[in-house]
């Protein structure tokens, strides 16, 4: 690798076409551009000038080593500028949560972006394993998952809690809704949905709940955005997030039934330990934030 000092030494030179005048710019004797020029020589194997009275002009090696110094000089001074100036509204902001937090967060992100065109946000719904690998590995800025995951690696800052709900048509009863009526009614699972069913149903039905597994399963869905849909038709009830309910559109068709013993789950932002985040990825932290408190108030 070139000399960078050499580099920009011999770049002034050809700039000012005189070695007093490069000196006198890079605050340097006229022995010592010499010396650098030589250097610069040695170090690429060939002339870079050829000296024609005071004056000189460049060989073939000395234009293709000038194309390189000013495509440097390029480079440093796009480097400064980025680093000095740290927008929140410019750049991409890469993050991961779980398919419910991301259809609440998704359209404020939208909102991020209509206000800063410059901004690129790409947020994935992922398993809460895949959210600590894709921060761990460097492929998300932020995640959100439902721990803290008590890794060397990774900075965890506890966000809020969610409350876990037991979704059921509008039109349903709910004083109190009985375990027989829920069993009528039938399960509409997901893939999260029966680990939710075996921490709430065990806390709320002791006596009549017997496993996930022994449930009345009226359909599956595995698409978020879609899970509440046959629940708002009357069809049967499910468990889902509090953000799960509140992003679906039609969720005044929907009833949260209320429960003697409620379940609430812990969220965590997470990112990579020891990094300096960026202003445009502060921001979006600052954003899940927001939608972290308004769930919390619930």
């Amino acid at each position: 690798m070139l000399n960078s000092q050499w580099l920009e030494s011999f770049v002034v030179l050809c700039e000012t076409g005189h070695f007093t005048k490069a000196a006198s710019l890079l605050n340097m004797t006229q022995p010592g551009v010499s010396q650098h020029l030589r250097k610069l020589e040695t170090q690429v194997g060939q002339s870079l000038i050829s000296r024609q009275g005071k004056g000189f002009s460049l060989t073939s090696a000395g234009e293709a080593v000038l194309a390189v110094g000013l495509a440097r000089r390029a480079q440093e001074q796009a480097l400064q500028e980025t680093i000095s100036h740290d927008d929140p509204a410019v750049g991409e902001v890469a993050m991961a949560c779980s398919g419910s937090f991301a259809t609440l967060l998704y359209p404020e992100m939208l909102s991020a972006m209509q206000t800063s065109p410059s901004l690129s946000i790409r947020l994935e719904a992922v398993p809460q394993d895949k959210v600590l690998a894709g921060v761990l590995e460097g492929r998300f800025d932020l995640g959100v998952a439902d721990h803290d995951p008590q890794h060397p690696r990774l900075q965890a800052e506890h966000l809020g809690q969610e409350e876990l709900c037991l979704v059921i048509p509008e039109s349903a009863s709910v004083s109190p809704i009985s375990f027989q009526r829920l069993e009528e009614l039938g399960f509409i699972a997901h893939p999260d949905g029966f680990a939710y069913a075996d921490d709430l149903f065990a806390m709320n039905f002791p006596d009549e709940f017997r496993g996930s597994d022994r449930l009345r399963i009226r359909s599956f869905v595995n698409q978020i955005s879609q899970i509440p849909a046959p629940v708002a038709r009357g069809i049967g009830y499910t468990l889902l997030p509090r953000s799960g309910v509140d992003s679906y559109p039609d969720n005044d068709r929907l009833r949260i039934a209320p429960l003697s013993k409620q379940l609430r789950h812990d969220l965590w932002m997470i990112s990579r330990r020891g990094r300096v985040l960026p202003a445009r990825v502060s921001r979006i932290a600052a954003l899940i934030q927001a939608v972290s408190d308004r769930l919390e108030k619930k």
